[in-house]
């Protein structure tokens, strides 16, 4: 599904600093508040499921947040739930190696109706979360309708909004793998939690 004219005015508004609230742009916010991270430190993010987990690793700086990587952790139907759980372990444990985060963003725990269906979510999410905090990363929680509305401005954005707003926030030549996106989308609002002294999207695990 497309992004709206309205919706992506409201992108607009956000990049440009411009709000009803006539709030200062997120350059003027760089330069009149302290990050609590060094600069150079990374930050990740997580999206978890059994068949598409997303990652990604951004880069605090006193300029605004860098790219680093991503992906998605992609199992097929027909390895067993157990296999799949081991392959989140194992490559989220390489990029841990690769980057070494001072914080964590996962996506918090959402509302579903089949049980079946949570369970498995939790199962995949429990995988990712104990190989990060084997590590000793501080790990914080972000809910889906917190992140697009800190992303885009709408708490119901479809995925590919959120996609085009990560892509220009970060200067990449195209748009991240949606499970990609939603895991760069985390890291970003966590950042953007740094800088905001209104009060915390997350909460910490």
């Amino acid at each position: 599904m497309g992004v709206s004219p309205k919706q992506f005015a409201a992108m607009e508004a956000r990049l440009s600093g411009r709000s009803k609230s006539n709030a200062p742009g997120p350059a003027a916010a760089a330069t009149e508040q302290v990050l609590r991270l060094p600069e150079g430190s990374r930050v990740l993010g997580i999206d978890p499921s059994l068949r598409g987990t997303g990652w990604g690793v951004i880069r605090v700086t006193t300029t605004g947040p860098t790219f680093l990587e991503a992906g998605t952790i992609r199992c097929p139907k027909t390895w067993e739930r157990s296999r799949c759980l081991g392959q989140i372990q194992r490559i989220l444990g390489e990029v841990l190696q690769r980057h070494p985060p001072a914080l964590c963003a996962c996506e918090g725990l959402f509302f579903a109706q089949n049980l079946q269906t949570a369970l498995i979510m939790g199962e995949a999410r429990g995988a990712a979360l104990a190989t990060i905090a084997l590590t000793g990363t501080e790990i914080h929680e972000i809910a889906p309708r917190k992140v697009k509305l800190a992303m885009v401005g709408y708490g119901a954005a479809q995925k590919i909004a959120v996609a085009k707003m990560v892509q220009r926030q970060l200067g990449l030549a195209d748009t991240p793998d949606p499970d990609a996106a939603d895991a760069l989308a985390l890291a970003l609002v966590m950042v953007q939690e740094l800088r905001n002294p209104l009060g915390p999207a997350s909460k910490r695990v």
